[in-house]
């Protein structure tokens, strides 16, 4: 799919939900014979042999393999943060994106680890999006621009795509977007973020039941993500989107990304078939945004730093899903006598 660098109106990104691509089901089964003649008894690697099947249906090959695996992390700044909603100044944005570039960051670690090329994305940090609870995020255009931008972040190549994120005040806006899909009330949503106390906590509870207020009812997906998302989500949706149009399977970091790719899956159920869900976050309601997608994750550390570090340590597990599919001999090539019929 290729996409300009003008805006796309909304009802072009509806069409591009409408004509998603759907799972390979030959490569599949082609994955699933595949497996049943590597030398171990059937079912026995668990979680590894779905994931096999899951790189199989999104990136066509009877052997799956990554060789080009990608972290993308999207910085950005959000006007709510006036509201005192987290416990760092909106500045630790721009110097975290610093602390990348420099690789002294976890994120930077996790992908030397696991040979992850990492790529980070500043969407305009000086010019934070307003103030959600007084005023729209943005314009239709913008909205859109913004997701268009995400989808040109697939330009040069991956074939295993991380989403990871950086912005001070983004789970206040990961908590409203997600009680704008899914109801309940504020505190259902909001979690301690980067460590507010309680009194910290009610103000994002308020900054939360005020930005949602304000949408008096809108249940369209793109209208909820342009009043009361951020940069970040919109991109991240946005390269998500295409990343399903180009057959790149994606992994899903924690809680603010999982706020971002609900607005798809909100506009089609099936929008993130091409997607893994990596962790659990502490971030109390994450799990409860998991249960009400539908979603599984793949395992709980205990994590709530974002920056794609949960997604980049699944990735890790998915490269080696591949290897351990393309790489083990068959009962034939090995000389292992394979099981007897009874």
């Amino acid at each position: 799919m290729s996409v300009s660098s003008s805006a796309l109106p909304f009802e072009d990104i509806r069409n591009l939900v409408r004509t998603m691509p759907t799972a390979d089901t030959g490569a599949v089964e082609a994955a699933r014979l595949r497996d049943a003649q590597l030398t171990k008894p059937a079912g026995s690697l668990g979680k590894l042999e779905e994931i096999a099947e899951w790189l199989a249906a999104w990136s066509g090959p009877e052997w799956p393999k990554v060789k080009r695996p990608l972290v993308a992390i999207f910085a950005a700044n959000h006007g709510v943060t006036a509201k005192g909603v987290s416990a760092f100044p909106a500045d630790v944005t721009r110097q975290m994106v610093e602390n990348f570039s420099a690789g002294g960051a976890a994120i930077n670690q996790i992908c030397i680890a696991h040979d992850l090329g990492l790529k980070v994305f500043e969407l305009a940090l000086d010019y934070p999006t307003p103030d959600i609870t007084e005023m729209d995020a943005f314009d239709e255009a913008g909205c859109a621009a913004t997701m268009a931008f995400g989808m040109e972040a697939l330009a040069g190549g991956t074939d295993l795509v991380c989403i990871g994120e950086m912005g001070i005040g983004n789970t206040t806006v990961a908590s409203a977007l997600l009680n704008a899909l899914y109801g309940g009330t504020a505190a259902d949503w909001v979690g301690p973020g980067t460590g507010v106390d309680d009194t910290g906590l009610k103000r994002k509870c308020a900054a939360v039941e005020a930005a949602v207020a304000r949408l008096g009812g809108e249940k369209d997906p793109l209208e909820i993500l342009r009043r009361i998302g951020g940069r970040e989500f919109a991109a991240m949706a946005g390269l998500v989107l295409a990343a399903r149009h180009q057959r790149i399977p994606v992994i899903v970091d924690g809680f603010v990304t999982t706020a971002a790719v609900a607005v798809l899956q909100a506009m089609d159920p099936g929008a993130l078939d091409h997607c893994l869900f990596a962790h659990v976050s502490a971030e109390p309601a994450h799990e409860r945004a998991l249960q009400a997608m539908g979603k599984q994750a793949l395992f709980d550390f205990g994590m709530r730093l974002g920056e794609g570090t949960g997604a980049a340590l699944a990735a890790g597990l998915v490269k080696a899903a591949a290897q351990v599919h393309t790489g083990m001999a068959t009962f034939e090539a090995a000389g292992v006598s394979g099981k007897s019929e009874a």
